[in-house]
């Protein structure tokens, strides 16, 4: 069996805006998310970001390669109004440096756990674009149940055709 990968999970913080600008503002990492943010919708999110954590209605953390310390991408989770009722929504980026490892996964495992802890809301669905496969992959691996195609805006403007992952986290992890 493959070594899982070492990663921890740090709460998002103040010093964490670089990290942000090289998941999102690059056109290579957001070719699934409708393309870079600017600088001001960067600094928007930072500020989302070391928000959310004291809010209750999620956290976003920031992915830490265990071997080196080096920040290697994002997870987090938060509330969203989905069909009629409020639910955790979860999303992931891992720098390319650190793609390929099982980072992603490891690290989803882990805000899931978060989320399931909590025991504030029962589902925790995922929306990657239906061509976004490793992420599908992941959803797939972690126990995420396959719904639907959908419809999704994100960012606010910016339509994609995504599939629609829900995991149930009252049931046994």
């Amino acid at each position: 069996m493959a070594e899982r990968a070492r990663v921890r999970l740090e709460p998002w913080g103040e010093g964490d805006l670089p990290l942000l600008r090289r998941l999102m503002g690059d056109p290579a990492m957001t070719e699934h998310l409708g393309g870079p943010e600017s600088e001001e919708k960067l600094t928007e999110r930072q500020g989302r970001y070391e928000r959310i954590g004291g809010t209750g209605t999620g956290r976003m953390f920031k992915i830490v390669d265990e071997a080196t310390g080096e920040p290697a991408g994002s997870v987090g989770y938060w509330e969203k109004d989905w069909r009629d009722t409020t639910v955790y929504e979860t999303g992931w980026s891992v720098l390319p440096e650190f793609q390929g490892r099982g980072m992603a996964g490891e690290a989803t495992q882990q805000a899931i756990d978060s989320a399931r802890d909590e025991r504030k809301h029962r589902y925790l669905h995922a929306f990657p674009s239906v061509e976004n496969a490793p992420s599908n992959a992941i959803c797939r691996k972690l126990g995420f149940e396959l719904l639907e195609e959908c419809d999704f805006e994100f960012p606010p403007g910016h339509h994609m055709r995504c599939n629609d992952w829900r995991l149930d986290l009252f049931a046994a992890g």
